[in-house]
């Protein structure tokens, strides 16, 4: 099994799928502190019972992901994980 096709599987499995999708990452236009806040929370929430909630973490880690909530951590949460 490739290293793709094992990633593709945690992904099927992920909470985050489906129409919410876009509350993981920021919107093109400028968004208020308050907002960025409460999108990232309803995206936690979904994160939080999340069943490849570390899978995804772990992933977005590797590639060191520069955007969005990726098991259940903001960009400045996950990069505060990284070695320096």
């Amino acid at each position: 099994m490739s290293v793709l096709h094992v990633e593709e599987l945690w992904q099927a499995k992920a909470a985050c799928r489906g129409p919410q999708t876009s509350m993981f990452f920021p919107p093109s236009h400028f968004e208020r502190k308050d907002d960025k806040e409460m999108r990232e929370s309803r995206a936690k929430a979904i994160c939080a019972s999340c069943p490849v909630r570390r899978s995804c973490l772990e992933y977005a880690l590797r590639i060191r992901e520069p955007h969005g909530i990726w098991g259940g951590l903001n960009e400045a949460e996950r990069r505060s994980l990284l070695p320096r």
